[in-house]
């Protein structure tokens, strides 16, 4: 490695050393299908508990307990690891369950038979989250596990499907008490660029509905005349976008992105666009994915196209998701886009909005000692490459109930996965290079926050550092 002391290019080799036992314990755990999903067996998600807490031990911790919650298969493993007296707290989450395997036919190898390479690890949940779960026990492995910090390792089994444990870090505050914690449930913003992840995007979930006749009415008879429920509400949700694919709804924050991004021929690449076919909006790529709103139709009643129906419609229903600036409260976007449906009034017709299901957004301050410790990691494990930062369009719901827990703890957004990594898709994998330099991340973490101005003596848990505000997520323009 350059551009690194001699102790850290050791410290680095001694990572590589370890790298394949971390894929062993990767290929352990991503053989176990433990998806938590409605519908699945519950059989493996304990499958893969049980093999969590015999891979802890196995790099030294003693403190295994476990959340079982009403609604849970499975527990939230929760594991520590003392530090020197006075040290700093830290707390790790990830989690252990994954998506279904989807259609396996788009799959070049079985999903749950991980294939290793000579630079990666392919298989379902490997990068989400497991290849995480390998870096922090590749970490207590690096530190021989004594890290100068106190840690408490917290590995969910129930994240990708509406999890209830998001309940308990509001209610038992005591339990999360850290001076930093790190959410490693993300990654670069592609290979061997260090990148902290720094905001969220919220999610309101919106029901439109249109009423026009009191029953479906024969075409060739009312058509015409007789107002289709489905063609107002269509009209309605044009309204939505200006002729550019830019949201055209007051009241929605959007501001510039001047962190780490993708160009648009590799976002076209990672979305799957297909040639010929133009992005939508205008303006940086990161104002539209992440520091803007976005709105989606997510479902629309209406027959297929294999069975259609010559009928004037007299009810028509869409459901939308909304993407909310990570700073802008869900609730106050909601109500905003809702405010621009019913004011459209297609041919006359009022439309029933109704805002749902609303979950704000994350926007992590920056400066603090554990962002600077963090940047320090990133920028030792990646070479000295400078850190950038970056967002993410969808939310983590753990996130805030975290932020609510313990609001005066620096949260960062870490970890071994990356922008190409394809999780939730077919052939998700996991580099190698990505995870041992991860382990490095969070061992040099542990080390330089225990060395900084939370060390004993200083700060403790639940002391707030506001830091300052990185400019490309937070204060670039006031339309954002």
């Amino acid at each position: 490695m350059t551009g690194i002391s001699s102790d850290d290019a050791a410290l680095a080799a001694r990572a590589a050393e370890l790298t394949p036992s971390l894929v062993d314990r990767l290929v352990r755990l991503a053989r176990i299908p433990s998806v938590a999903a409605p519908g699945f067996p519950a059989e493996p998600l304990l499958d893969a508990h049980r093999a969590l807490v015999e891979e802890l031990r196995a790099v030294g911790v003693g403190q295994i307990d476990q959340v079982l919650l009403d609604g849970m298969t499975a527990p939230t493993v929760v594991a520590d690891v003392p530090g020197p007296p006075g040290a700093p707290t830290v707390l790790v989450y990830t989690h252990y369950d994954v998506v279904p395997a989807g259609d396996e036919g788009l799959w070049d190898t079985p999903p749950f038979e991980p294939v290793v390479s000579a630079d990666r690890v392919v298989g379902r949940g490997v990068a989400d989250s497991k290849g995480n779960i390998a870096a922090i026990l590749g970490a207590l492995q690096l530190v021989d596990g004594r890290p100068p910090v106190t840690l408490r390792i917290v590995l969910e089994g129930h994240e990708e499907f509406g999890s209830v444990y998001e309940e308990h870090p509001p209610a038992h505050p005591e339990l999360y008490a850290a001076d930093a914690i790190v959410i490693a449930d993300v990654g670069n913003v592609r290979p061997g660029v260090p990148t902290l992840t720094i905001g969220l995007r919220g999610s309101v979930t919106m029901t439109v509905e249109a009423r026009t006749l009191d029953t479906d009415k024969h075409s060739g008879q009312f058509g015409g005349a007789a107002p289709d429920a489905r063609t107002a509400l269509i009209r309605a949700l044009a309204s939505l976008h200006d002729a550019r694919g830019d949201l055209a709804v007051a009241g929605l924050r959007r501001e510039p992105w001047t962190g780490a991004s993708y160009t648009d021929d590799e976002f076209r690449e990672l979305a799957g666009v297909l040639p010929g076919v133009p992005l939508v909006g205008t303006g940086d790529l990161g104002s539209r994915i992440w520091s803007g709103a976005a709105v989606t139709v997510i479902a629309f009643d209406a027959p297929p196209a294999s069975a259609p129906l010559n009928a004037v419609a007299s009810s028509a229903r869409a459901v939308l998701n909304l993407r909310v600036h990570p700073a802008q409260p869900a609730r106050e976007a909601g109500e905003a886009l809702a405010a621009h449906l019913r004011a459209q009034r297609p041919f006359g017709i009022d439309l029933d909005v109704t805002v749902g299901e609303a979950g704000d957004g994350f926007l992590a301050p920056t400066g603090g000692p554990a962002f600077r410790a963090a940047q320090t990691a990133l920028r030792t494990a990646w070479d000295g490459a400078e850190v950038g930062t970056l967002a993410l369009g969808g939310s983590i719901p753990i996130v805030m109930a975290f932020h609510e827990a313990q609001p005066g703890a620096e949260k960062l957004l870490f970890g071994a996965t990356d922008g190409y990594a394809n999780i939730h898709g077919p052939n998700e994998r996991q580099l190698l290079d990505e995870l041992t330099r991860t382990v490095v991340a969070l061992a040099v973490f542990w080390r330089e926050l225990a060395a900084g101005p939370t060390g004993p003596g200083t700060a403790g848990p639940g002391t707030t550092d506001p830091g300052t505000t990185d400019p490309g997520a937070t204060d670039p323009g006031a339309d954002r």
